[in-house]
């Protein structure tokens, strides 16, 4: 069996990943994610920060190289400098960062509007920086800024460039599409004509996510020899982000066999999730691999088909990633699902009574967009409870009106007995309202409702502002007392729910 290549990933969350507008990590939620990439998550490397931004990014890198170096860690550490007479040494010497990603022009176009040099002062200029940062003791990696541009317009510069960083003293080329510009095509092409010509060279591809091609053009560079990779957590980056990590490490390992990478698959959300938190940029419900929506099935058919044999799974496996599959409750889910939520919550109910939860799931579904795995035992209680008590009474329709300035007034219909009543009444709030109305119905026909003696009112663990609100009476009748319960995703008409279940039971 070929002995696999190996590629290397580096993460650029700290770096690149910052730039994303309105993201700005502390010093200790810096040092708190680089030990997350390095010990947990196993990225090969780490970027951290520009040199001489602030007093802040200062103390962060020297936290990082502190611990860094204790912890065996110091190369794998890196900090974006420039070509700058030495001020961006003098920066790293200072927090104790050993190596520099030194940011060059890799476009005709940028050195002669931006920098307004030729290519052999940039170069003269470029070969004193790293002569600099060896004497210091600091390794140097070389970004080629605009390669990506560079390659399609000006490639005499960019060979002639790389010819004389062939010739310097440093350990990997950094290539960029800088504005996310590259197809795959491209990728491939681009990164293959420079292995082909520097094979020696290690040569890494830094992607950018503008028109969504990120991961497929990491996926390209690959295949054509790249020898490692800038990624980011939750594609963070400026503009549209930069390639995401955890699904080019999916990709990469679904895709492309020949090669290995050491990043630990299973811990990708967790790591993902606190860096959510920290950055305030929030991850997409639809985004692969990390998304709450992506191991949810929502259709009935899809979770049939898992249960035979597997349909409708694909190698993204949940558990590879420290998740778990799901079957949405809802209006489209079906049977299926419902028997699926039931399996995970270790529950059994017979045919029959599946046929009515799934019936008041698909009830509920139409106002309620989602109907969670937690609202499923209290639907089951509910559908339950209900089946237990013949409907002699049915509160047909109700209006409840609540105005500022004017009491709360409730109009009823009720069937009682077979019999229509419509009443009306005020009260100090609209489910008061609705008892004064049904007392006014009780009293004509001559008999008394029960006393309310408790009202609760809960929503299932774990649901939201949209949750379904389970409300449980408990009444009073001569010395009896007993409870009912109403679901419904409207707290009020989860309580009449309620009321209906004890005029049947009295």
């Amino acid at each position: 069996m070929a002995k696999k290549r190996r590629i290397e990933i580096m993460d650029t969350t700290l770096r690149d990943g910052e730039q994303t507008n309105g993201v700005s990590f502390s010093s200790s939620e810096k040092l708190t994610i680089a030990k997350l990439l390095l010990e947990e998550l196993h990225v090969d490397r780490i970027e951290i920060a520009s040199t001489r931004v602030s007093q802040g990014e200062f103390n962060a890198v020297k936290s990082i190289t502190d611990w860094a170096l204790d912890a065996g860690f110091i190369d794998k550490v890196e900090v974006l400098s420039f070509v700058d007479k030495g001020l961006s040494i003098k920066w790293m010497v200072e927090t104790g960062a050993k190596v520099q990603n030194l940011l060059t022009k890799g476009s005709l176009n940028h050195l002669t509007h931006q920098l307004k040099k030729s290519p052999e002062q940039h170069f003269e200029e470029i070969g004193q920086s790293i002569g600099l940062a060896r004497e210091n003791g600091i390794e140097t990696n070389v970004y080629l800024e605009d390669w990506s541009n560079g390659m399609r317009n000006s490639p005499e510069y960019v060979f002639q460039f790389l010819d004389f960083l062939s010739a310097q003293p440093i350990k990997r080329l950094l290539l960029p599409d800088t504005l996310g510009v590259l197809t795959p095509k491209e990728s491939y092409d681009f990164i293959k004509q420079v292995k082909d010509r520097y094979p020696d060279m290690h040569v890494d591809f830094h992607a950018h996510n503008d028109y969504d091609l990120g991961v497929a053009n990491v996926l390209e560079a690959v295949r054509a020899g790249a020898d490692g990779l800038h990624l980011t957590l939750n594609g963070m980056g400026e503009r549209a982000g930069n390639a995401p990590l955890a699904s080019a490490v999916a990709v990469i390992n679904d895709f492309v066999p020949e090669v290995k990478i050491a990043v630990k698959e299973k811990s990708l959300y967790k790591v993902s999730k606190l860096v959510e938190t920290f950055s305030g940029f929030r991850i997409p419900e639809n985004k692969p691999v990390l998304g709450d929506n992506v191991f949810t099935q929502t259709a009935g058919i899809h979770a049939d088909g898992d249960n035979k044999n597997n349909l409708y799974f694909n190698d993204l496996l949940p558990e590879r990633f420290g998740r778990k599959r799901q079957y949405a409750l809802g209006k489209t889910s079906g049977k299926a699902n419902i028997q699926k939520n039931l399996q995970q919550l270790g529950l059994h109910l017979s045919d029959e009574d599946i046929a009515k939860v799934t019936k008041r799931i698909i009830e509920l579904g139409d106002k309620k967009e989602v109907v969670t795995k937690e609202d499923l035992p209290y639907i089951i209680s509910d559908v339950l409870d209900s089946n237990a008590v013949e409907e002699k009474v049915i509160v047909e329709s109700y209006v409840l009106t609540h105005s500022k300035g004017l009491r709360p007034s409730t109009t009823v219909s009720i069937k009682f007995e077979g019999e229509s009543i419509q009443e009306n009444a005020q009260g100090d709030g609209q489910f008061d309202a609705f008892m004064n109305t049904l007392k006014k119905i009780y009293k004509d026909k001559g008999k008394v409702l029960p006393e309310l003696t408790d009202y609760a009112v809960r929503i299932p663990p774990g649901s939201n502002s949209d949750a379904l609100c389970e409300t449980v009476i408990t009444w009073q009748l001569d010395e009896k007392s007993f409870k009912t319960r109403g679901l419904d995703s409207d707290q009020t008409v989860s309580a009449i729910v309620a009321t209906q279940k004890m005029l049947n039971i009295i």
